[in-house]
Protein backbone atom coordinates (compact mmCIF):
# COMPACT_ATOMS: atom_id res chain seq x y z
CA UNK A 1 0.00 0.00 0.00
CA UNK A 2 1.25 3.25 -0.73
CA UNK A 3 1.66 6.29 1.51
CA UNK A 4 -0.70 8.19 -0.09
CA UNK A 5 -3.70 5.18 -0.03
CA UNK A 6 -2.63 4.77 3.47
CA UNK A 7 -3.01 8.23 4.90
CA UNK A 8 -6.73 8.34 2.69
CA UNK A 9 -7.89 5.02 4.67
CA UNK A 10 -6.54 6.34 7.81
CA UNK A 11 -8.91 9.67 6.67
CA UNK A 12 -11.46 7.82 6.27
CA UNK A 13 -11.42 5.43 9.12
CA UNK A 14 -10.87 7.97 11.50
CA UNK A 15 -12.40 11.33 10.87
CA UNK A 16 -15.59 10.73 12.46
CA UNK A 17 -13.94 9.68 15.77
CA UNK A 18 -11.99 12.56 15.83
CA UNK A 19 -14.12 15.15 14.95
CA UNK A 20 -16.90 13.36 17.01
CA UNK A 21 -14.62 14.15 20.39
CA UNK A 22 -13.19 17.33 18.88
CA UNK A 23 -16.55 18.52 19.04
CA UNK A 24 -18.52 16.86 22.23
CA UNK A 25 -15.45 18.79 23.97
CA UNK A 26 -15.77 22.32 22.38
CA UNK A 27 -19.42 22.42 22.68
CA UNK A 28 -18.62 21.52 26.74
CA UNK A 29 -16.34 24.55 26.60
CA UNK A 30 -18.52 26.82 24.80
CA UNK A 31 -20.77 27.58 28.38
CA UNK A 32 -17.59 28.75 29.88
CA UNK A 33 -16.90 30.79 27.00
CA UNK A 34 -19.88 32.44 26.67
CA UNK A 35 -20.38 33.05 30.60
CA UNK A 36 -21.90 36.03 31.95
CA UNK A 37 -22.39 37.67 35.07
CA UNK A 38 -19.83 37.97 38.14
CA UNK A 39 -16.25 36.93 37.58
CA UNK A 40 -17.49 36.29 33.72
CA UNK A 41 -14.49 37.64 32.16
CA UNK A 42 -11.67 35.15 33.65
CA UNK A 43 -13.87 32.15 32.67
CA UNK A 44 -14.37 34.01 29.27
CA UNK A 45 -10.59 34.04 28.60
CA UNK A 46 -9.99 30.80 29.92
CA UNK A 47 -13.14 29.37 27.73
CA UNK A 48 -12.07 31.21 24.60
CA UNK A 49 -8.01 29.88 24.60
CA UNK A 50 -9.16 26.36 25.33
CA UNK A 51 -12.12 26.98 22.51
CA UNK A 52 -9.58 28.17 19.96
CA UNK A 53 -6.89 25.65 20.89
CA UNK A 54 -8.65 22.96 20.60
CA UNK A 55 -10.50 24.10 17.42
CA UNK A 56 -6.62 24.95 16.21
CA UNK A 57 -5.54 21.00 17.16
CA UNK A 58 -8.64 19.58 15.32
CA UNK A 59 -7.76 21.17 12.23
CA UNK A 60 -4.29 20.63 12.53
CA UNK A 61 -5.11 16.99 13.48
CA UNK A 62 -7.33 16.29 10.75
CA UNK A 63 -5.63 18.11 7.37
CA UNK A 64 -2.24 19.17 8.57
CA UNK A 65 -0.70 15.65 9.99
CA UNK A 66 -1.66 13.35 6.98
CA UNK A 67 -0.30 15.75 4.93
CA UNK A 68 3.06 15.85 6.81
CA UNK A 69 3.06 12.42 6.55
CA UNK A 70 3.15 11.74 2.74
CA UNK A 71 5.46 14.72 2.29
CA UNK A 72 8.31 13.22 5.10
CA UNK A 73 7.69 9.74 3.83
CA UNK A 74 8.39 11.01 0.05
CA UNK A 75 11.10 12.65 1.29
CA UNK A 76 12.87 10.10 2.94
CA UNK A 77 12.20 7.96 0.00
CA UNK A 78 14.17 9.65 -2.26
CA UNK A 79 16.84 10.69 -0.07
CA UNK A 80 17.09 6.73 0.38
CA UNK A 81 17.78 5.98 -3.30
CA UNK A 82 14.39 4.82 -3.69
CA UNK A 83 16.24 1.35 -2.16
CA UNK A 84 13.76 -1.41 -1.77
CA UNK A 85 12.26 -1.90 0.96
CA UNK A 86 12.18 -5.54 2.00
CA UNK A 87 8.96 -6.93 2.79
CA UNK A 88 7.88 -10.07 4.82
CA UNK A 89 6.00 -12.48 3.27
CA UNK A 90 4.13 -15.41 5.72
CA UNK A 91 4.23 -18.86 4.68
CA UNK A 92 1.06 -19.56 6.28
CA UNK A 93 2.90 -22.02 8.42
CA UNK A 94 2.93 -21.59 12.32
Amino acid sequence: MSPLDAVLEACRLRLRPILMTSLAFMFGVLPLALSTGAGSAGRNAIGTGVLGGMFSATVLGIFLVPLFFVEVRRRFSRSAGNAPVAQSTSTGEA
